[in-house]
């Protein structure tokens, strides 16, 4: 079964984000502050595409969305970070409503639509286990008659981590939040046009049947100072660095590299971690 991921990285959509703007120039200006990409790019090559490289089941596909009006010098860096991720799609579109355009995308990337497919949304500055992908399939396969009976079937990973990245390595803690956009997924029937991007992920329960495994930790959801989902409100209060031990568990876990996100992030003043 064909699984796709959709990554947006600095899209300008119109509608979608909890930040606003009055206008398009506005938003672009916001999204391709200097200090903004830079953050994004460190994010999205030190811990997101690190998780995805490692991915025991490499069969999936990855659609990444940015705008076509993405700078070149970050257009270039964008293209270089996903160079060794063959499974990576890069898709550069003008502004367009945001949830008819990721639906769009997905529907695009469906190579067979008249056959099931799994879709899973993947933030730019998350991390999934390096299992992530083969227990989603697993996870269907499981389940074939209740996927069988619905358009869609939701299937959650409701386990990880929030964690900041910064010169200190990575601080974090345990987080049990079921339906978040980390970790999870979605099945769709072949022939229908539904897709993950058409519920909101935090009501997809409500919509249709879902399947929620309660461990093990599947994901790791970055915090930064540009996340939009986040505008206003406090970092968590239980963030710690992580001890050497824990950092190797991160590391075969996520395939988060801790010397690297010091690398990445050295001489940065005020970063998160």
């Amino acid at each position: 079964m064909q699984a796709i991921g959709l990554c947006r990285f600095s899209y300008p959509a119109i509608g979608g984000f909890q930040v606003e703007h009055d206008n398009l120039r506005a938003r672009l200006e916001y999204l391709y502050a200097p200090d903004r990409m830079e953050e994004r790019f460190r994010l999205f090559e030190t811990v997101a595409l690190p998780s995805l490289r490692a991915q025991t089941d490499p069969a999936f596909d990855l659609v990444v969305v940015a705008g076509d009006s993405l700078p070149a010098p970050h257009l270039a860096r964008l293209r270089a970070a996903l160079k060794d991720l063959p499974q990576a799609q890069l898709r550069l579109e003008p502004p367009r409503r945001h949830r008819a355009a990721m639906k769009d995308l997905l529907q695009a990337a469906r190579r067979q639509p008249d056959r099931p497919c799994l879709q899973f949304r993947f933030d730019d500055d998350d991390a999934v286990a390096v299992d992530f992908v083969e227990k989603l399939k697993s996870a269907a396969a499981d389940c074939g008659h209740l996927l069988a009976a619905h358009r869609s079937v939701a299937i959650d990973f409701a386990s990880g981590y929030h964690a900041a990245f910064g010169p200190g390595g990575i601080r974090a803690a345990a987080l049990f939040r079921p339906y978040y956009t980390a970790a999870l997924g979605m099945s769709v029937r072949g022939g229908d046009t539904r897709t993950i991007m058409n519920f909101a992920h935090h009501r997809i329960h409500r919509f249709m049947p879902a399947i929620c495994f309660p461990e093990p930790a599947m994901f790791v959801r970055g915090l930064g100072r540009f996340n939009d989902s986040r505008a206003g409100v406090p970092w968590p209060a239980d963030l710690r660095p992580l001890s050497a031990a824990e950092e190797e568990t991160f590391r075969a876990r996520f395939a988060l590299d801790a010397d690297a996100i010091r690398r990445a992030f050295a001489g940065e003043h005020g970063a998160s971690g």
